[in-house]
């Protein structure tokens, strides 16, 4: 007989984890609470929920409002950080797994739950992110992954299973895509995208214009960059949560932020995913247009260390761990000289910075200058040359 009393299930309303709760009743013999996180995927996403977890066996649901905190905590350090997965993923899913898996373990310490599940396949990335926060932040939990354990195996044989026992569901077995939507995202896989030969159809996307349906005037957007963190969209101030929002609406018509990759999955195998990221998109050429006029080669260079050790840190679901902490310490300290002024044009599914400044820029058009000046010796330059390339220098000689 199973020791498990109460389990906490990350709870979605979609097929797999409205079959999920009867499930774990059934195999495990225990009470199952409902956990929803808010992270902006949409009232319409949201509506009804918690009636369809309590009509699937749930004894009660949870719906945690994490939007503002997900934005402000966990979206806008990254960004600090500058990264960017395999040099095009701006981390939509892995940034807001995180902040679900904490609240998730609130709950379950809340109503004290012994265990937690989700619904996440072995195939993933999303079962070793949430179980590594799990593990940080819990491990006297136990962890119930139905898709490692049930022999049900396909979209039908789980329509079928909740069919048997009258549960209700919206789904259908014609579903081709696998969405997961947050406020700063939505990504798409399944169907043709599984062909990587096979261009995206129209129906892929749901959030975003196509370059060809994005109006023929381009738009500018002002953004106010203090610290490295956006405070203010075409001059009016706002929290991080109400600039992304406003960011994904000015820049979704206008097709901004569509991508089309195969990535690297933490478990080995490569994934085609589609990714439809306005907002973020504009932000990120804002920061990287900031960070252009105020760090020197030598911090640029360290910021792309950085940047590049974050992205994997987090796509591989190590937020709780003192790595995060130290590399986020860094960013923060190179953070301190981001602030600005970046104008950004938006036309026909690019985003461009087209005037920028600092109070902070190490910009000097008197240096610059292809015309006459007064500030630098260009002689001077002969000598640097000689000193920088001695060693090749010495090295040609010794070859002789």
């Amino acid at each position: 007989m199973s020791s498990i009393k109460k389990v906490v299930l990350a709870y979605s309303g979609g097929l797999d984890t409205s079959a999920i709760v009867p499930w774990l009743k059934e195999n495990y013999d225990c009470e199952v609470i409902a956990f929803v996180a808010d992270v902006g995927q949409g009232a319409e996403e949201l509506e009804g929920v918690e009636a369809k977890a309590i009509a699937s066996g749930a004894s009660e649901c949870y719906v945690v409002d994490l939007k503002d905190e997900m934005v402000s905590e966990y979206i806008y350090p990254t960004l600090k950080t500058g990264s960017i997965y395999e040099g095009t993923y701006l981390l939509g899913t892995s940034m807001a797994r995180p902040i679900i898996a904490k609240a998730q373990v609130e709950i379950a310490r809340k109503v004290g739950a012994d265990a937690l599940s989700h619904g996440c396949t072995g195939k993933g990335n999303d079962q070793v992110r949430f179980e590594s926060c799990f593990a940080a932040l819990a491990p006297d939990l136990k962890v119930i992954a139905p898709w490692r354990e049930w022999d049900l195996s396909s979209r039908e044989s789980l329509l079928d299973y909740l069919a048997e026992r009258d549960i209700p569901c919206s789904a259908s077995a014609t579903k081709i895509y696998s969405r997961d939507a947050n406020a700063w995202h939505i990504s798409h896989e399944g169907g043709e995208l599984e062909d990587p030969w096979c261009e995206p159809s129209d129906q892929v996307w749901t959030w975003t214009n196509s370059p060809e349906q994005a109006p023929d005037k381009a738009e500018h957007v002002t953004l106010t960059v203090i610290e490295g963190e956006v405070v203010a969209v075409n001059g009016e101030e706002l929290k991080p949560y109400d600039c992304l929002v406003k960011l994904n609406d000015i820049a979704a018509p206008h097709g901004v932020g569509r991508v089309d990759i195969v990535e690297n999955r933490l478990v080995g195998m490569k994934s085609r995913g589609c990714y439809e990221t306005p907002g973020g998109t504009v932000i990120m050429a804002a920061l990287q247009a900031i960070d252009e006029l105020v760090l020197d080669k030598s911090s640029r260079k360290w910021k792309e260390v950085l940047g590049g050790e974050f992205s994997h840190l987090v796509y591989d679901g190590r937020w709780f761990t003192p790595l995060k902490d130290s590399i986020l310490a860094g960013a923060e300290a190179l953070s301190t000289l981001a602030t600005g002024e970046v104008v950004l044009k938006l036309y026909k599914g690019q985003v461009t910075a087209v005037q920028k400044k600092s109070p902070n820029s190490l910009y000097s058009e008197d240096f610059a200058t292809f015309g006459e000046d007064d500030v630098y010796d260009q002689s001077h330059a002969e000598g640097f040359i000689r000193l920088f390339s001695l060693s090749s220098r010495i090295s040609a000689m010794a070859k002789k």
